[in-house]
């Protein structure tokens, strides 16, 4: 993205009071996007979100649902992301320089968890594609090594032994793609676990051992919670990791059983994540708001169909 894109993307910024963390997420930042209707959507970490709306709310009233405004102030905003949301209280369409934004504001603590030990695996999966940042005052970027390891993990988990297919959300971002997630890759193919190999087509072709101790190394590489979930279901046994400290590890009797176990954990994190998230932005955005949040996501899930 060169200077200027960033600059005029980023100009929403220069309104609100300061922030900890914010980087640009979405189709916004797909090359092949063309439609400038489209909301910049960011994500905005915060030490303390009842002060940061408290302030905002100073500033920038209209950014906020009227009702919330008048009834229930910073701490229903608040109590709202995190007892009936994600922990993330999201403005949606926000004018500002003649562009649409939508920003989400999160405690830093709980972003950090959830980049992590993906426990609520809602913003962590947004930070698993191309994001811009603009704001990075804890290191962020690094941090969310973690979780592309274990999004690396989890996806090689489900892939079978060659893999040569390239999804549609990577198309026109196969670069940034790589840059995010080559580090992960050459760690597994220095354990044996890839080896790379180039077609006549200049396509990349991944091959990856199947057997029962890759797949015990790439479920080792996945966040606490989920490790822990499978293990309840999977069963775990102690071993001595290479510290010589006793850990628990999942016992895995077929890659394949260990595959669907995940999938089922992570799509479950998902799917109650997504709905909380919705129930909490229509509240919050309120009526005009709330039914053109709605529409616009099912216009997004229609072209997706079609």
């Amino acid at each position: 993205m060169v200077a200027e894109d960033k600059a005029e993307l980023g100009s929403l910024l220069e309104i609100l009071p300061p922030v900890e963390f914010c980087c640009i997420y979405g189709s916004k930042l797909h090359p092949n996007n063309k439609d400038e209707t489209s909301m910049i959507d960011y994500i905005i970490g915060v030490a303390d979100p009842k002060q940061w709306h408290s302030e905002n709310l100073k500033l920038n009233k209209d950014h906020y649902a009227s009702w919330l405004v008048h009834l229930g102030g910073t701490r229903m905003i608040t109590d709202i992301a995190n007892d009936i949301g994600v922990g993330v209280h999201f403005n949606p369409f926000v004018s500002c320089n003649n562009k649409m934004f939508k920003y989400g504001v999160v405690r830093m603590h709980d972003l950090i968890q959830d980049i992590l030990g993906w426990e609520r695996f809602y913003l962590s999966g947004r930070l698993q594609k191309p994001v811009n940042i603009l704001v990075d005052n804890l290191d962020i970027e690094n941090v969310n090594t973690v979780n592309l390891k274990a999004a690396t993990s989890a996806a090689l988990l489900l892939l079978p032994s060659k893999v040569t297919e390239v999804n549609k959300i990577v198309q026109g971002q196969y670069h940034l793609f790589e840059k995010m997630y080559k580090p992960s890759l050459e760690e597994y193919a220095s354990k044996n676990l890839l080896r790379f190999s180039s077609a006549g087509d200049k396509q990349v072709h991944i091959f990856q051992d199947c057997g029962l101790s890759a797949a015990s190394t790439l479920v080792s590489s996945l966040p606490p919670s989920i490790r822990s979930a499978m293990g309840m279901k999977l069963g775990e046994k102690r071993i001595l990791d290479d510290s010589g400290r006793v850990r628990q590890q999942v016992v895995i009797g077929s890659r394949e059983e260990a595959a669907e176990c995940m999938k089922r954990l992570v799509r479950r994190k998902v799917m109650v994540s997504s709905t909380r998230q919705a129930v909490a932005g229509l509240l919050t955005a309120g009526a005009v708001h709330g039914v053109r949040y709605v529409a616009n996501k099912m216009r997004k899930a229609w072209k997706s169909w079609v």
